[in-house]
């Protein structure tokens, strides 16, 4: 069944002038953490001059839909030369393991000749949110499940212990069109910290959908998952949000004609939509999600409206 999604508009939009440099431009992969009532402070990933990414934040009231507070400083910045996070930070979700609030990323690097790439690290969310480096090694890098690069993962804890996260994992860099061939796989594990990958979750479909980015997953009405996440199926391409559905978080069934949400007639959100985070306020379904420019003109709201 289709999920038909609201648009409730943009939330926030980066102000063109006087921002900190570390956060310049965009506002890519909200991410929100409850503070109070109907206020959440939502991360994101802004840019500096050289398009290298950093953890800003901005409180904001989603019933109301207008900002309580706006931070000028990056909560986490990208790294040093030499850190696998040098070129980045792109945020995923947050989870608790053994009484510690993580937050994960797409850590990115950009060697000098080489293709861009990626591991995932974590970050610790401190009692009062702000956020501290968890290891200055990876959390997840590359190995022979996933040799390339690796992308934006989430990770839910389970009803009756453990975890499981879904995340990107490029298998090609050119999959025989031109476009990368970044597929969503699955892990799982016992404790949050230790993870057994057990490869592809999401089929792909050359030349429709094969780059995929950000999976958000959500418990259905009834038994089951809902995901959704940016993908794209050819050079040239922009982002849309698809769906997919599954019973038991493994074995998934792509559904891209049901997401209910794509790009508008004019505006902020008309020529893409990615990055989506779906969450729950009050019995209601939220989704934050970005819009043009991979994020660079902010993000907004859509609330789940019905089910058709």
């Amino acid at each position: 069944m289709t999920k038909q999604w609201k648009k409730l508009g943009q939330l926030y939009e980066p102000p063109a002038q006087n921002r900190h440099p570390k956060l310049a431009s965009h506002a890519a992969n909200p991410l929100p953490v409850h503070i109070e009532g109907d206020v959440y402070r939502v991360f994101f990933s802004g840019r500096d001059s050289k398009n290298r990414s950093s953890v800003g934040a901005v409180d904001i009231d989603i019933v109301n839909r207008r900002v309580v507070k706006e931070y000028d400083a990056p909560f986490f910045e990208h790294g040093s030369p030499g850190s696998f996070y040098e070129s980045g930070v792109s945020i995923g979700n947050c989870y608790e393991a053994e009484g510690v609030n993580y937050m994960l990323f797409m850590g990115w690097q950009a060697p000098k000749g080489e293709h861009w790439r990626g591991d995932v690290g974590r970050l610790i969310v401190r009692p009062d949110l702000t956020l501290e480096l968890d290891s200055s090694a990876p959390f997840m890098a590359t190995d022979d499940v996933d040799p390339i690069s690796l992308s934006y993962p989430w990770v839910i804890g389970r009803k009756g212990g453990g975890f499981d996260m879904w995340y990107g994992s490029t298998a090609s860099w050119d999959a025989g069109n031109g476009e990368m061939l970044h597929q969503l796989n699955y892990a799982s594990s016992s404790d949050g910290h230790r993870w057994a990958r057990h490869g592809l979750a999401i089929p792909y479909e050359l030349g429709v959908a094969q780059a995929f980015s950000r999976p958000s997953v959500a418990e259905g009405p009834e038994e089951g998952l809902d995901m959704w996440f940016s993908y794209r199926g050819a050079p040239g391409k922009t982002y849309r949000i698809g769906h997919a559905a599954s019973k038991d978080g493994r074995k998934w069934e792509l559904s891209l004609n049901e997401t209910g949400l794509d790009v508008s007639e004019q505006g902020w959100d008309s020529e893409m939509t990615e990055y989506p985070f779906v969450f729950d306020h009050k019995g209601q379904c939220y989704m934050l999600y970005n819009g043009n420019g991979f994020g660079k003109t902010g993000f907004g709201l859509a609330i789940l409206d019905s089910q058709l």
